[in-house]
């Protein structure tokens, strides 16, 4: 799955889906999973990378805890009419030890199943919920 934050990650791939007790193992929209990084933004060395702010998070390799934020597989909408949704790709955000995204800003469109959730910080990041 695609990574969709700036925090170096840019393809993961889930291990293990946590806290779904009735999902049997498949991960939803706002689900917690942990995932390793399988491809990330080369790290510059030098003194033209600029600010060590810009430097990225991750490593390949690296095992860390994600939400999903969206599913190629479609969901159907509780509240309002029943509407489904389904995206062309899945992808996740990183989170950090506090369960806050690891990132500053999150890239595309995000599913907004994440509100009832809890994911409200995702949200606020995103720049489009669908």
């Amino acid at each position: 799955m695609s990574v969709i934050d700036n925090s170096g990650a840019l393809v993961a791939e889930c291990v293990n889906v946590l806290r779904t007790p009735s999902s049997r193992g498949l991960a939803r929209i706002g689900d917690e999973i942990v995932v390793v990084v399988k491809k990330a933004r080369p790290i510059a060395h030098g003194t033209q990378a600029g600010p060590a702010s810009a430097a990225p998070k991750v490593r390949k390799g690296d095992v860390r805890r994600a939400v999903v934020v969206r599913t190629s597989k479609e969901t159907t909408r509780k509240l309002g009419d029943g509407r489904t949704v389904r995206f062309d790709d899945n992808a996740c955000v990183l989170l950090n030890q506090r369960k806050e995204p690891l990132g500053t800003r999150i890239t595309g469109v995000v599913g907004a199943e994440l509100r009832q959730k809890g994911w409200s910080k995702i949200l606020a990041l995103a720049g489009k919920v669908v």
